[in-house]
């Protein structure tokens, strides 16, 4: 009887929750949040507005794969703004450059309430963390930042991977992929739970969609020589300016960094123990982690076991890579809450002291006015125990993974993957 009564309030509530959601990134919309980048973007989408092809696009210097360039070259043609405007301080630009992520939010909102659609009330409970936790909003209707865009693509792809829609959902990870190459820890999983429910032959299959997708993104781009263009733009930012063990990022090496860079930038390209450097150290120790995450959730290959293997996946990626942003986090805070609602109180208390951390590394490192640190200390013990934290968080996510995989590693693909099997068991 009482889920009887929560579905008839459960739309209401999440339909009142989202108009609200809606009300508050138009609100943030016209802010200039950060100028710097958005700046950079407009002066992107200038130029396909006035005259630049879009196959010569990678002649900017572009850093995003070819999804979001077709996002700029669609705002380009529909918002006059930026015919005249070459960087955000036109209003109208500015909030043009924040509505498409803006609306992902939004998206993620549904995304969730889908997944947790057989319990109404955690449902309406769901949607209102994603739309309205800090995260979201902050990164896309205040910073101008495109995070939410490539994390819904994931969200759906495994939301159509776990309605056994194969074909379709190998196409949107493709898409995630093409949108930031932050959506590379999301392979590792997917092919995990595609090798572990429908076989290596049936896996490879998929995977060849994904990569013709990947393929046919770049097609209009190829004639302009756009894919070694747009690899070289990466490599000026990997290779140059981004050089460091962490880019503001609470993780592994934001620790390192802060004890012996006392509190500046250390570069991640010198030498460790011969030709080993920090880089490759942190590729190293991440590659191991990602294959103890595949190994896992290729046992489990179920609807909670894809999701916990994508927040972990996520979390390891950006606790031990360096040259991390402190955005790139963002992921795990999604993935993580659909498994850590219909879960033991402990685990919604660790999806809260998750979301908490990163919204205070976000803060810290971009605050609404001020240089990093103005509103909330980047360094120092703040910044030191907030990286203890989330690597916490990282550790406990594994062993929660760990555990579930050892609980129904015997089950295999005979269970249900579009189903909460076990939902009280520990996430973390």
């Amino acid at each position: 009887m009482t889920q009887d009564r929560e579905r008839p309030l459960a739309p209401i509530g999440i339909g009142i929750g989202i108009g609200l959601a809606v009300a508050l990134r138009v609100a943030l919309l016209p802010s200039q949040g950060l100028r710097a980048d958005t700046d950079q973007f407009a002066s992107w989408i200038h130029a396909l507005a006035t005259g630049l092809p879009l196959g010569e696009a990678y002649r900017l210097d572009l850093t995003f794969p070819p999804v979001m360039v077709y996002v700029f070259w669609a705002l380009a043609h529909v918002v006059p703004a930026f015919a005249t405007s070459p960087d955000a301080g036109d209003t109208v630009a500015r909030m043009a450059i924040k509505v498409p992520a803006s609306l992902a939010d939004i998206g993620l909102a549904a995304g969730v309430v889908y997944l947790l659609r057989d319990r109404p009330r955690w449902a309406m409970v769901a949607a209102l963390m994603i739309a309205f936790v800090p995260v979201t909003w902050y990164v896309s209707a205040w910073w101008g930042q495109f995070e939410s865009i490539y994390v819904l693509l994931g969200l759906v792809a495994a939301i159509l991977v776990l309605a056994d829609r194969q074909l379709a959902a190998a196409i949107a990870l493709g898409l995630a992929l093409m949108t930031k190459p932050q959506a590379l820890p999301f392979l590792v999983p997917f092919a995990a739970y595609a090798i572990g429910r429908y076989g290596w032959r049936r896996s490879i299959l998929l995977g060849t969609v994904t990569a013709l997708t990947v393929a046919a993104t770049w097609l209009p781009f190829v004639a302009d020589n756009g894919p070694a263009r747009y690899l070289g733009n990466l490599d000026q930012y990997q290779n140059g300016i981004f050089a460091v063990l962490s880019i503001r990022a609470w993780n592994l090496w934001w620790i390192v960094q802060e004890l012996f860079g006392g509190g500046n930038f250390l570069a991640d390209t010198g030498n460790l123990i011969g030709p080993m450097t920090p880089r490759l150290l942190g590729y190293a120790m991440a590659g191991l982690a990602e294959l103890a995450v595949f190994l896992i959730v290729l046992r489990q290959p179920t609807r909670d076991g894809l999701l916990l293997g994508l927040g972990a996946s996520v979390l390891v990626a950006f606790s031990l890579l360096t040259t991390m942003h402190e955005r790139y986090s963002y992921g795990a805070v999604v993935f993580l809450l659909p498994v850590a609602l219909a879960a033991t109180r402990r685990n919604q208390a660790a999806w809260l002291a998750l979301a908490f951390a990163v919204t205070a590394n976000l803060v810290a490192a971009i605050p609404p006015s001020g240089p990093p640190g103005s509103v909330i200390p980047l360094g120092g013990p703040v910044g030191i125990a907030g990286s203890g934290v989330l690597l916490g968080l990282t550790a406990l996510t594994l062993l929660g993974l760990s555990r579930r995989g050892r609980a129904g590693g015997e089950g295999g693909p005979g269970r249900q993957p579009g189903t909460s099997e076990g939902s009280a068991a520990a996430t973390s």
